[in-house]
């Protein structure tokens, strides 16, 4: 059976993944799940994050290495993480066998302005220039990123942050290099699949439709759910992996 790699998002670590990994084990029974934090982040939180994509490629790979993980994996990413992804596939494309990218937006395929929707520039850039408490960084991002009100993740959140707080020079690296990052014109190798959400208020989805068009890869589009789709609707993210690792034959 498989082995997946989850990848979060910018300043997101393994900890927001909440009862996504328990649900994805019980949806894929027998595949490995593994949760990586990426330099900056969560347990890595005293790490510097690396400048660039490339950079945090490096760091997975060795986190892998250090596990004796040597067989090709699934990479599963959601924004940020799903560049890491689409970035190690294509560098080292023996060493990954799936794609499954959440709500993600890629250079050149999309303007910047799609690529972070507006309406989110001014509560972000009050955060990371004004700062914030826990409380009132965890309340915004809940807002931008879900949109089904589910605040009972909110205790969580708030402890994940007092615990891993995420350094604001991190937070910039991180964010520079998402918006740095141009991937390559041609797909990957290994089967991709797209996931968005039509009302994403962070990422617009057209970034995700754009990119299946011109990679000629599987896209499917949830109608009501928020940037954070693992968190809006765990049960329809793995229905839809379930159904296409049958169609691509990702065993």
């Amino acid at each position: 059976m498989a082995t997946w790699i989850l990848l979060r998002g910018l300043t997101r670590e393994s900890g927001h993944w909440g009862s996504f990994v328990s649900q994805f084990e019980l949806a894929l029974p027998g595949h490995r799940v593994i949760s990586l934090d990426l330099p900056g982040n969560g347990a890595l939180h005293s790490q510097h994050s690396p400048p660039d994509v490339h950079g945090m490629v490096a760091h997975c790979r060795t986190a892998l290495t250090r596990m004796h993980i040597h067989e090709p994996v699934c990479l599963l990413g959601m924004s940020l993480g799903a560049m890491v992804a689409v970035a190690w596939a294509h560098a080292h494309p023996a060493e990954v066998s799936a794609l499954v990218l959440l709500n993600t937006s890629l250079r050149p395929f999309s303007p910047f302005y799609q690529r972070l929707r507006p309406s989110s520039y001014a509560p972000l850039l009050r955060l990371v220039l004004m700062g914030g408490t826990a409380e009132q960084w965890e309340q915004t991002i809940l807002r931008i990123t879900s949109n089904t009100g589910k605040t009972e993740v909110l205790p969580d959140w708030i402890r994940l942050r007092k615990q891993h707080p995420v350094a604001r020079a991190n937070a910039l690296r991180q964010l520079f290099a998402a918006a740095r990052y141009r991937a390559p014109a041609t797909p990957p190798r290994p089967p991709v699949l797209l996931l968005a959400s039509e009302h994403d208020g962070l990422v617009s989805v057209v970034c995700s439709a754009n990119l299946a068009a011109r990679w000629n890869c599987c896209f499917e589009q949830h109608p009501t759910a928020g940037h954070d789709l693992p968190l809006d609707d765990a049960h329809w993210v793995l229905a839809q992996i379930q159904r296409w690792c049958v169609a691509a034959a990702v065993a």
